[in-house]
């Protein structure tokens, strides 16, 4: 089986999860589509009455032209389930979010769900969390002087660009400044406190306590429930 069918497994189990009446958070990224596909599946094939959340635009545009009601979350007070990948997860069930861009808006409704569900192939499991790049949303406003404060305490790292060369814009019209470790850090928790506090970041990749059950795809079919420490 390839890695795409255990993503497509994955977002069927997912899926599966989904009651009735239900308000549902859409993460973003390639397996959070899986998700989406099996999603609409559901409600085109069985009549499933849902409403759905995005934490993107591709996620929300996916969603409607499979006939999915997609809600702004301002009009929504609380999110039943939320489903999303993620780029590392731990076995503290500690997170690195962010590959597209999109870990400021999948936070919000990460911590607006009564749940957040995970589900990640078997690559994306790591011993500790920042063997690969932290995205750091950061202001357009005084962004210069942000990366110098975010340096000046010894994290260095790069602009975000896209496939064409230019500047990736999130959604929320900032920048993402990708953090690049040496080695994965001792305490992520220490790292997302002195970023986090710098005047112009937004937001860190790091996602901590937020993940309810979280299910591992496999190469050969299996989705298992990882129940982490």
């Amino acid at each position: 089986m390839s890695l795409l069918e255990a993503k497509k497994a994955l977002g069927k189990k997912a899926a599966s999860l989904v009651g009735n009446g239900m308000i549902v958070g859409l993460g973003s990224g390639s397996t959070a589509e899986c998700f989406i596909a099996s999603l609409i599946d559901r409600v085109q094939n069985e009549g499933l009455s849902i409403q759905t959340v995005s934490s993107s635009r591709r996620s929300a545009e996916l969603a409607e032209k499979g006939g999915l009601t997609v809600a702004d979350i301002n009009d929504i007070p609380r999110i039943d389930l939320t489903v999303d990948g993620a780029d590392e997860i731990d076995p503290l069930k500690r997170m690195i979010k962010g590959g597209g861009g999109a870990h400021l808006r999948e936070k919000i409704l990460a911590s607006a769900s009564t749940e957040l569900v995970i589900i990640v192939d078997e690559s994306k499991w790591v011993p500790s969390v920042g063997r690969g790049k932290l995205p750091v949303e950061v202001l357009f406003y005084g962004s210069p002087a942000t990366r110098m404060k975010i340096e000046q305490l010894g994290y260095k790292g790069h602009w975000r660009l896209t496939s064409d060369g230019s500047i990736f814009i999130t959604d929320n019209g900032n920048l993402i400044f990708d953090v690049e470790f040496d080695a994965p850090p001792h305490l992520p928790e220490q790292v997302n406190e002195d970023l986090i506090h710098i005047p112009g970041v937004l937001e860190t990749g790091f996602f901590f306590n937020l993940a309810g059950r979280v299910f591992t795809g496999y190469a050969d079919g299996r989705v298992e429930l990882s129940k982490g420490k």
